[in-house]
Protein backbone atom coordinates (compact mmCIF):
# COMPACT_ATOMS: atom_id res chain seq x y z
CA UNK A 1 0.00 0.00 0.00
CA UNK A 2 2.91 2.22 0.62
CA UNK A 3 3.68 1.99 -3.02
CA UNK A 4 0.37 2.65 -3.61
CA UNK A 5 0.45 6.23 -2.00
CA UNK A 6 3.48 7.55 -3.18
CA UNK A 7 2.73 6.77 -6.74
CA UNK A 8 -0.38 8.81 -6.79
CA UNK A 9 1.90 11.69 -5.06
CA UNK A 10 4.52 11.73 -7.51
CA UNK A 11 1.66 10.84 -10.36
CA UNK A 12 -0.01 14.27 -9.08
CA UNK A 13 2.36 16.73 -7.77
CA UNK A 14 4.35 16.23 -10.91
CA UNK A 15 1.32 16.87 -13.09
CA UNK A 16 -0.25 19.98 -11.37
CA UNK A 17 0.17 22.82 -12.96
CA UNK A 18 -3.19 24.50 -12.89
CA UNK A 19 -3.67 26.45 -9.41
CA UNK A 20 -7.25 27.15 -8.65
CA UNK A 21 -8.44 26.60 -5.44
CA UNK A 22 -9.32 23.05 -5.97
CA UNK A 23 -6.11 22.15 -7.37
CA UNK A 24 -4.62 23.79 -4.50
CA UNK A 25 -6.69 21.69 -1.69
CA UNK A 26 -5.81 18.37 -3.77
CA UNK A 27 -2.48 19.11 -3.99
CA UNK A 28 -1.80 20.45 -0.28
CA UNK A 29 -4.14 17.05 0.74
CA UNK A 30 -1.36 14.80 -1.60
CA UNK A 31 1.86 16.52 -0.65
CA UNK A 32 0.63 15.70 3.03
CA UNK A 33 -0.61 11.98 2.42
CA UNK A 34 2.92 11.96 0.97
CA UNK A 35 4.62 12.51 3.93
CA UNK A 36 3.03 9.94 5.77
CA UNK A 37 0.99 12.46 7.68
CA UNK A 38 -2.61 10.52 6.53
CA UNK A 39 -4.64 12.18 9.00
CA UNK A 40 -4.46 15.51 7.88
CA UNK A 41 -4.34 14.83 4.46
CA UNK A 42 -7.24 13.19 5.18
CA UNK A 43 -8.67 16.18 7.20
CA UNK A 44 -8.09 17.90 3.92
CA UNK A 45 -9.41 16.15 1.72
CA UNK A 46 -12.64 16.07 3.36
CA UNK A 47 -13.03 19.76 3.60
CA UNK A 48 -12.86 20.07 -0.39
CA UNK A 49 -15.45 17.23 -0.39
CA UNK A 50 -17.50 19.61 1.51
CA UNK A 51 -17.08 22.40 -0.59
CA UNK A 52 -16.90 20.31 -3.99
CA UNK A 53 -20.21 18.29 -3.82
CA UNK A 54 -20.08 17.94 -7.49
CA UNK A 55 -16.42 15.95 -7.35
CA UNK A 56 -16.79 12.15 -6.45
CA UNK A 57 -13.08 12.40 -5.91
CA UNK A 58 -12.33 14.08 -2.59
CA UNK A 59 -14.26 11.42 -0.86
CA UNK A 60 -13.01 8.52 -3.26
CA UNK A 61 -9.40 9.79 -1.19
CA UNK A 62 -10.48 10.12 1.90
CA UNK A 63 -11.55 6.52 1.69
CA UNK A 64 -8.77 5.42 0.18
CA UNK A 65 -6.23 6.78 2.73
CA UNK A 66 -7.91 5.81 5.43
CA UNK A 67 -8.12 1.87 4.03
CA UNK A 68 -4.91 1.84 3.12
CA UNK A 69 -3.84 3.11 6.47
CA UNK A 70 -5.91 0.62 8.00
CA UNK A 71 -4.07 -2.47 6.04
CA UNK A 72 -0.84 -1.61 7.92
CA UNK A 73 -2.85 -1.76 11.63
CA UNK A 74 -3.67 -4.88 13.96
CA UNK A 75 -5.13 -2.40 16.67
CA UNK A 76 -9.38 -2.90 16.09
CA UNK A 77 -10.02 0.70 17.34
CA UNK A 78 -7.96 2.16 15.01
CA UNK A 79 -9.05 -0.46 12.13
CA UNK A 80 -12.83 0.40 12.82
CA UNK A 81 -11.81 4.05 12.97
CA UNK A 82 -10.60 4.57 9.70
CA UNK A 83 -12.60 1.76 8.08
CA UNK A 84 -15.85 3.55 9.30
CA UNK A 85 -14.38 7.03 7.94
CA UNK A 86 -13.36 5.58 4.64
CA UNK A 87 -17.45 3.84 4.63
CA UNK A 88 -18.80 7.35 5.29
CA UNK A 89 -17.04 9.13 2.91
CA UNK A 90 -17.67 6.43 0.07
CA UNK A 91 -21.18 6.22 1.20
CA UNK A 92 -21.71 9.88 0.14
CA UNK A 93 -20.41 8.98 -3.94
CA UNK A 94 -21.63 5.60 -4.04
CA UNK A 95 -25.37 7.37 -3.19
CA UNK A 96 -24.64 9.61 -6.29
CA UNK A 97 -22.76 7.27 -8.74
CA UNK A 98 -23.37 3.90 -8.16
CA UNK A 99 -22.23 3.04 -11.59
CA UNK A 100 -18.74 4.62 -10.87
CA UNK A 101 -16.23 1.43 -11.15
CA UNK A 102 -13.51 3.29 -9.21
CA UNK A 103 -15.96 4.03 -6.15
CA UNK A 104 -17.33 0.23 -6.38
CA UNK A 105 -13.20 -1.28 -6.16
CA UNK A 106 -12.93 1.49 -3.31
CA UNK A 107 -16.19 -0.41 -1.74
CA UNK A 108 -14.23 -3.93 -2.38
CA UNK A 109 -11.35 -2.79 -0.97
CA UNK A 110 -12.35 -1.61 2.34
CA UNK A 111 -14.19 -4.80 2.72
CA UNK A 112 -11.11 -6.85 1.98
CA UNK A 113 -9.93 -4.56 4.82
CA UNK A 114 -12.17 -5.92 7.00
CA UNK A 115 -11.32 -9.99 5.68
CA UNK A 116 -7.82 -9.57 5.90
CA UNK A 117 -8.29 -8.02 9.70
CA UNK A 118 -10.34 -10.96 10.79
CA UNK A 119 -10.52 -13.49 7.83
CA UNK A 120 -12.73 -15.58 10.13
CA UNK A 121 -14.90 -13.64 11.18
CA UNK A 122 -15.35 -11.17 7.78
CA UNK A 123 -14.38 -14.16 5.07
CA UNK A 124 -17.60 -15.85 5.02
CA UNK A 125 -19.27 -12.69 5.25
CA UNK A 126 -17.70 -10.21 2.69
CA UNK A 127 -16.02 -12.07 0.37
CA UNK A 128 -19.17 -12.88 -1.72
CA UNK A 129 -20.15 -9.14 -1.77
CA UNK A 130 -16.30 -8.21 -3.03
CA UNK A 131 -16.60 -10.68 -5.84
CA UNK A 132 -20.06 -9.55 -6.56
CA UNK A 133 -18.56 -5.95 -6.63
CA UNK A 134 -15.40 -6.55 -8.40
CA UNK A 135 -18.01 -8.59 -11.05
CA UNK A 136 -20.36 -5.00 -11.63
CA UNK A 137 -16.71 -2.98 -11.89
CA UNK A 138 -15.91 -5.46 -14.54
CA UNK A 139 -19.32 -5.01 -16.20
CA UNK A 140 -18.96 -1.22 -16.31
CA UNK A 141 -15.13 -0.84 -17.42
CA UNK A 142 -13.42 -4.16 -18.77
CA UNK A 143 -10.57 -2.71 -19.46
CA UNK A 144 -10.11 -0.43 -16.45
CA UNK A 145 -6.33 -1.86 -15.00
CA UNK A 146 -7.34 -1.10 -11.22
CA UNK A 147 -10.62 -3.69 -11.86
CA UNK A 148 -9.03 -5.92 -13.72
CA UNK A 149 -5.83 -6.00 -10.99
CA UNK A 150 -7.81 -6.17 -7.48
CA UNK A 151 -10.34 -8.69 -9.00
CA UNK A 152 -7.05 -11.09 -9.88
CA UNK A 153 -5.58 -10.48 -6.70
CA UNK A 154 -8.47 -11.25 -4.56
CA UNK A 155 -9.16 -14.62 -6.44
CA UNK A 156 -5.74 -15.08 -5.69
CA UNK A 157 -6.03 -14.57 -2.14
CA UNK A 158 -8.68 -17.16 -2.30
CA UNK A 159 -7.34 -19.44 -4.64
CA UNK A 160 -4.34 -19.53 -2.31
CA UNK A 161 -6.04 -20.04 0.78
CA UNK A 162 -8.10 -23.15 -1.00
CA UNK A 163 -4.91 -24.79 -2.36
CA UNK A 164 -6.44 -24.23 -5.97
CA UNK A 165 -4.55 -23.30 -9.14
CA UNK A 166 -3.11 -19.76 -9.55
CA UNK A 167 -2.56 -19.30 -13.02
CA UNK A 168 -5.93 -18.04 -14.43
CA UNK A 169 -5.16 -14.93 -11.80
CA UNK A 170 -1.85 -14.48 -13.07
CA UNK A 171 -2.90 -14.21 -16.65
CA UNK A 172 -4.93 -11.38 -15.47
CA UNK A 173 -2.72 -9.64 -13.49
CA UNK A 174 -0.11 -9.41 -16.86
CA UNK A 175 -3.68 -8.61 -18.32
CA UNK A 176 -3.67 -5.82 -15.59
CA UNK A 177 -0.14 -4.20 -16.65
CA UNK A 178 -1.13 -3.91 -20.50
CA UNK A 179 -3.79 -2.20 -19.67
CA UNK A 180 -2.07 0.15 -17.52
CA UNK A 181 0.98 0.93 -19.98
CA UNK A 182 -2.50 2.33 -22.17
CA UNK A 183 -4.99 3.84 -19.33
CA UNK A 184 -5.10 7.53 -19.29
CA UNK A 185 -7.00 9.24 -16.50
CA UNK A 186 -9.61 11.56 -16.98
CA UNK A 187 -7.52 14.40 -14.58
CA UNK A 188 -4.54 14.52 -13.19
CA UNK A 189 -6.79 13.77 -10.04
CA UNK A 190 -8.28 10.82 -10.80
CA UNK A 191 -6.88 7.24 -9.64
CA UNK A 192 -4.00 6.10 -11.74
CA UNK A 193 -2.40 3.90 -9.44
CA UNK A 194 -2.42 0.62 -9.17
CA UNK A 195 1.23 -0.53 -11.92
CA UNK A 196 3.55 -0.62 -8.95
CA UNK A 197 1.10 -3.28 -7.37
CA UNK A 198 0.70 -5.02 -10.52
CA UNK A 199 4.54 -5.69 -10.88
CA UNK A 200 4.89 -6.71 -6.90
CA UNK A 201 2.32 -9.36 -7.35
CA UNK A 202 3.32 -10.56 -10.96
CA UNK A 203 6.64 -11.33 -9.35
CA UNK A 204 4.86 -13.62 -7.00
CA UNK A 205 3.05 -15.51 -9.91
CA UNK A 206 6.93 -16.54 -11.31
CA UNK A 207 8.00 -17.75 -7.92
Amino acid sequence: MTKIIITIVLLVTSQLFSQGQFEQGMGKAFALWGEGKNTEASAVFERIASAEKESWLPNYYVALVNTTTAFSTKDKDQMNALLTKAQSALDVELSKYPNNAELLVMQAMIHTAWISFDPMTNGMKLSGKVMELYGKAAHIEPNNPRVVLSKAEFEMGSARFFGTDIKPMCLEIDKSIELFATFKPQTVFHPKWGVDRALEVAKTCKK
